[in-house]
């Protein structure tokens, strides 16, 4: 159980059978009456947003969130299979779980998967991901003023934005979170 008096950023709480974290917070203590704690929650699951306010120590259920490093093996159609690297066990998990960037998966990649009582809430892939480029139109030498990109294929099949100096066989690194160039490496 956690009061609403220890709400932080980040704290995930059970509220009708459904996760939520804490996106932001506010305790209030007006003048005349009570103090309460305005907040901000964001669905685990569905990633939808909510605005409560709970009164000041009222107690609600902490979710237990467990992180695991897992390292991705190989897909197989919509189906992508990790392995536990502490203990070698393997799961399965579909697109839903890994979200938009599966494309960016690399095999031996490792990712932080999060359950809640032995169930995948979700799946964080690294910040960075460095990939080669396999397909992409020739660059030019001096094509470094312009912020003019143009579109390069990777070698896990995802189409990045790229400057115009990007070559096939260069290694990239992308930024997993908005799916943008970020160096060569």
């Amino acid at each position: 159980m956690i009061s609403s008096n220890d709400f932080r950023t980040g704290v995930t709480i059970e509220i009708e059978g459904q996760l939520w974290t804490v996106v932001d917070f506010q305790h209030v203590k007006p003048g005349k009456g009570s103090a309460f704690v305005r907040t901000r929650l964001k669905n685990v699951v569905r990633g939808n947003v909510l605005e409560k306010t709970f009164r000041a120590g009222e107690m609600l259920t902490r979710a237990i969130i467990e992180t695991r490093e897992m390292q991705f093996l190989y897909g197989s159609g919509d189906e992508y299979h990790f392995m536990d690297q502490a203990n070698y066990e393997q799961i399965v998990l579909g697109h839903d779980a890994i979200g938009d960037n599966v494309d960016l998966l690399k095999e031996s990649m490792g990712i932080t998967v999060q359950f809640h009582n032995g169930t995948v809430i979700g799946a964080d892939l690294p910040n960075h991901v460095d990939l080669q480029v396999t397909e992409t139109d020739p660059g030019f030498k001096g094509d470094t003023a312009t912020n003019v990109t143009k579109p390069a294929k990777v070698e896990t099949g995802a189409t990045i934005n790229v400057p115009l100096f990007i070559n096939q066989g260069d290694k990239i690194r992308i930024d997993t979170r908005d799916r943008k160039y970020v160096s060569r490496v």
